[in-house]
């Protein structure tokens, strides 16, 4: 007999980069997070805020909120606090999507969009991305989305795995549709912070104006943290007081909630650094790549790239195994679909270790095969 929600058959768990520590001695570059790594002065951060754990967590995250509101220029009734964006992204269909319904989502993106969506019972209907268009949002295949009646909308920028930054115009003209059509749109700002000139791109500041607009952070990726699980959402206050009603009740702990603030409030700076020194780097990998052959393609837009290795002959799984023979973990970016099989993601570093990259992939192409 079965007893758990029919909604849950067939559901498979989602696959995900960073997975390289399980591995001593490879170095990885197949999650997104800050080169950098934590602030030098995580370790005091984080003793600090044991002093706080014999009592329960603020349920509310006041000082977090604060915090935040300050850094984004936004009140704190616009803010909902989770344990990482992942909580977010999984409260957002439980708030407000109705079972038997649909969402759109583009192809390739997060997979965690529709995993969500399908635990909350919620269908998908997919907005192709294609390598003609440069893997950019096509104004037209989201109307026609529209016209079919999804619900909501979601949208990663910089996108993930392709790494495209779209204009914040663009974003808020569809935004703008999506209102008047009676859709919510899901925007995924997670990545941003580590591209220069975010703040010209991001949405947080007008979600007052757009009673229909989620737009989802995380220290995750900035702070190079993944290990300590704190995100937040920004929305109208009607927006946000739905979703706590779901929240789970002491969701982030107080450790968490005081480094966060503690980072945000103090640490910027070394988010905005390797966000300016991974824009020059990625131009002089790019280059190096183009110089041994590889098909790296024009400069990203962000701080990783999307690269199809037909050129090569090759698999994503197959060059994400010679490059582990050289001591680099790629994404092998069959997950996000099958058409997505011969495609790899990989992240920009220093310039050491970018050079070591290109001398890996040189190995692995004279390897093939």
């Amino acid at each position: 007999m079965r007893y758990a929600r029919e909604a849950l058959a067939g559901i498979p768990k989602t696959v995900h980069g960073g997975q390289a520590w399980r591995t001593g001695g490879i170095e990885d570059y197949s999650h997104n997070l800050n080169p950098f790594g934590p602030p030098e002065r995580l370790p005091e951060i984080i003793a600090a805020a044991l002093g706080d754990v014999g009592h329960y967590p603020d349920d509310g995250c006041a000082e977090l909120k604060g915090v935040l509101a300050r850094a984004l220029s936004i009140r704190e009734e616009n803010i909902t606090i989770g344990a990482g964006s992942s909580e977010i992204i999984r409260n957002f269909p439980n708030a407000f999507l109705e079972r038997g319904g649909a969402a759109a989502v583009f192809r390739p993106s997060f997979a965690e969009y529709s995993q969500q969506c399908r635990v909350a019972g919620v269908g998908t209907t997919y907005i192709e991305l294609s390598e003609e268009d440069d893997f950019r949002i096509d104004r037209g295949r989201v109307q026609i989305a529209l016209a079919g009646g999804a619900e909501a909308l979601y949208i990663c920028n910089p996108n993930n795995p392709t790494g495209r930054v779209e204009p914040r115009r663009k974003i808020l003209d569809i935004v703008g549709e999506c209102a008047d059509n009676g859709t919510l749109v899901f925007l995924d700002e997670t990545l941003l912070e580590l591209v220069p000139g975010h703040d010209d791109v991001s949405c947080m500041g007008y979600v007052d104006r757009y009673d229909n607009l989620v737009v989802a952070g995380s220290l995750t990726k900035s702070f190079a943290i993944p290990g300590i699980r704190v995100g937040y959402g920004v929305a109208s206050p009607q927006l946000i007081g739905e979703m706590d009603k779901i929240r789970m009740t002491w969701n982030v702990g107080q450790i968490e909630q005081s480094v966060a603030a503690a980072l945000v409030s103090g640490h910027m700076g070394h988010v905005r650094e390797a966000a300016a020194m991974m824009a020059k780097e990625s131009k002089a990998m790019n280059s190096a790549l183009k110089g041994i052959g590889f098909p790296v393609g024009n400069v990203s837009d962000s701080f990783f790239y999307f690269c199809p290795l037909h050129e090569l002959g090759m698999r994503g799984s197959e060059f994400q195994r010679l490059m582990l023979r050289e001591g680099v973990m790629v994404r092998d970016c069959a997950s996000f679909g099958e058409r997505f099989d011969s495609y790899v993601r990989f992240s920009v570093k220093d310039r050491e270790r970018n050079d070591m990259f290109v001398r890996a992939a040189e190995a692995a192409m004279g390897r093939q095969g």
